[in-house]
């Protein structure tokens, strides 16, 4: 017989995962990046909704990474430096790409609507960007420690 209490299956590991601030912080971001497609493929302007797409992809691949502790067993990539690339350009992107919707969106109520929760998602990259950036900064100085020891 197989033995059923070794390591937790995929749905455990997700339970726990999304009860930590960076999994619920990667599960809002894909939230607001579906919700944004959706606004944006429902306006006349649906090009949009490319950026929605990209970041949502992303965060979930960052999302199943984190959740899996692939980023443990992968340690060829600097995953917090890749986590904060794509956070910060994931803040610019829908700020800015949200401002031309807001501005130029009269008419248009999708547009107008994305546009807003972009500028949500905007705050909610920026504020995962700043998290991580604290992180990086508070382990950069621990690292330096334990290397020359």
């Amino acid at each position: 017989m197989a033995d059923t209490q070794g390591t937790p299956g995929f749905v455990e590991k997700l339970k726990v995962y999304i009860r930590t601030r960076k999994g619920t912080l990667l599960a809002v971001e894909i939230l607001l990046s579906l919700i944004i497609m959706i606004c944006y493929a429902a306006s006349l302007y649906s090009g949009y909704s490319t950026v929605a797409i990209c970041e949502m992809v992303f965060a979930i691949i960052f999302f199943v990474i984190f959740m899996m502790e692939l980023d443990k067993q992968f340690q060829l990539v600097n995953w917090q430096w890749s986590d904060l690339f794509r956070a910060g350009i994931g803040a610019l992107l829908y700020i800015i790409t949200s401002l031309i919707c807001v501005i130029g969106g009269s008419g248009d109520g999708a547009r107008i609507a994305g546009g807003v929760f972009g500028l949500i998602a905007g705050i909610v990259f920026g504020y995962d960007t700043y998290t991580i950036f604290t992180e990086i900064r508070s382990t950069s100085g621990r690292s330096a420690v334990s290397s020359n020891a």
